[in-house]
């Protein structure tokens, strides 16, 4: 197995991937850390965090164990896909589609997670090549419009983005999803605010114990 088939195992073995986006490099880093030590071990910290890609780089080099997939989120173009790769990014996530993003990740044999909305985006992006196919926003239309979408595709491995929650979590699951994307119900901005990582640390093991529901019933 390849490293980047390795890579995709994890992130649909987990079923989550942790949105970091935070107002710091430093608080990204801190951040990673806490997510990873509730078990979640796909995280993407997105090009709108200030120092996004010192904060990649630091939080690999402190990755002595090599267990973290950690990707580069808002790459809205193949450039910054470089950049982000070539620092040491294991995967690119976007919240549109872009081709050129997706040959850019392939170029480099990293995964790919384009975003999407329709139909068409969603098997425009699947024939590009895209490993999983992001539905963004996915809180607006709910887990029954995944179960739409996987009846005429059901070979689309999907993931739900925005809005996402440990209550509808299972939902998104049971719909279809192969992983969900979450951002602000996993980092806290109290927590944050407040320096207490546990919380974020314990949201983490619970959004773990979400997706076990969702698979197992």
């Amino acid at each position: 197995m390849d490293k980047k088939t390795e890579d995709l195992q994890k992130i649909l073995d987990t079923g989550i991937i942790a949105i970091v986006r935070v107002s710091s490099a430093s608080d990204a880093i801190d951040v990673c850390g806490a997510v990873a030590r509730g078990g979640v071990k796909t995280i993407e910290v997105t090009m709108t965090v200030p120092g996004a890609i010192d904060a990649i780089k630091e939080f690999k080099k402190q990755s002595k164990d090599g267990d973290v997939l950690l990707g580069a989120g808002t790459v809205l173009d193949p450039e910054t896909a470089r950049v982000v790769i070539l620092n040491g990014a294991d995967f690119i996530v976007s919240p549109n589609l872009n081709i050129d993003v997706i040959r850019m990740a392939h170029r480099y044999g990293k995964l790919v997670i384009p975003g999407t909305f329709t139909p068409t985006e969603i098997l425009a992006a699947w024939d590009a090549g895209a490993d999983i196919v992001k539905v963004f926003p996915a809180g607006v239309v709910g887990p029954q419009y995944l179960r739409d979408i996987k009846g005429p595709l059901p070979q689309i491995r999907l993931t739900p983005t925005g809005g996402i929650t440990l209550e509808n979590a299972p939902d998104f699951i049971r719909a279809g999803a192969s992983c969900v994307s979450v951002a602000t119900s996993l980092v806290d901005k109290k927590a944050l605010a407040d320096r207490n990582f546990d919380v974020i640390t314990e949201k983490a093991r619970q959004f773990i114990e979400a997706v076990k529901v969702g698979r197992s019933s």
